[in-house]
């Protein structure tokens, strides 16, 4: 199961403006006619081919519809070598340098329910967030963030590394969980529980000791 994790990020909202969805963080110009260099946070970057408006904003934005700059993605491709994962988009207006490194920095984003469906095995990250992961009837702690590998450079994600559940204990201790397809039993992001079958030791050789004073 959950053969494919969409990363979008982790929802933004408050109880007064919408929730948003994180699909990409613009780096740097990629190109002489505005392209832009972009760090990708959806395993489906194929959605801006039919849904090209989007939302540029700075990271961490929880304003309204309203506030947001719409933009719209003209062109997109995937880069290789040094670049993969990542993405170049090119917006509509932005056609130099300059222009391009007028929103560099921001983040590309859409409103919660402009997200795409997702089939029986896949999951949102944002929605493992708050929940509680059991290795069989052992309550181990609460998801509070997720973790991916990266490059030694920290440059690049490593797309065939399986994501790190950062679960907290409730003795406050982070322990670091492999989120492995031969690990899982099943999600239940509605009733917010995680249930995993962990080899013998993993929890114990994972925790790391809350720093108390």
């Amino acid at each position: 199961m959950l053969q494919s994790i969409l990363r979008l990020s982790f929802l933004l909202m408050t109880e007064s403006t919408p929730a948003w969805i994180v699909l990409a963080h613009l780096l740097r110009p990629q190109g002489r006619k505005g392209e832009v260099l972009a760090e990708l946070f959806t395993d489906f970057p194929e959605r801006f081919e039919e849904q090209t408006r989007v939302f540029l904003a700075p990271t961490g934005f929880k304003g309204k519809v309203a506030e947001a700059r719409t933009a719209e993605v003209v062109s997109f491709w995937l880069p290789v070598g040094k670049n993969e994962g990542r993405i170049v988009m090119h917006f509509a207006g932005v056609d130099t340098i300059s222009d391009a490194e007028s929103i560099a920095g921001q983040d590309v984003i859409i409103p919660r329910e402009e997200r795409l469906p997702l089939d029986d095995e896949s999951v949102y990250i944002s929605e493992l967030i708050g929940c509680t992961v059991y290795d069989g009837t052992t309550a181990i702690g609460v998801v509070e963030d997720v973790q991916f590998a990266t490059t030694a450079d920290g440059a690049r994600r490593l797309t065939d590394a399986a994501p790190l559940l950062a679960v907290t204990s409730r003795d406050g201790d982070e322990v670091l969980i492999p989120f492995a397809k031969a690990f899982l039993v099943t999600v239940d992001t509605e009733g917010k529980r995680i249930d995993m079958a962990l080899p013998e030791g993993l929890v114990d050789v994972n925790r790391s000791a809350s720093d108390k004073t």
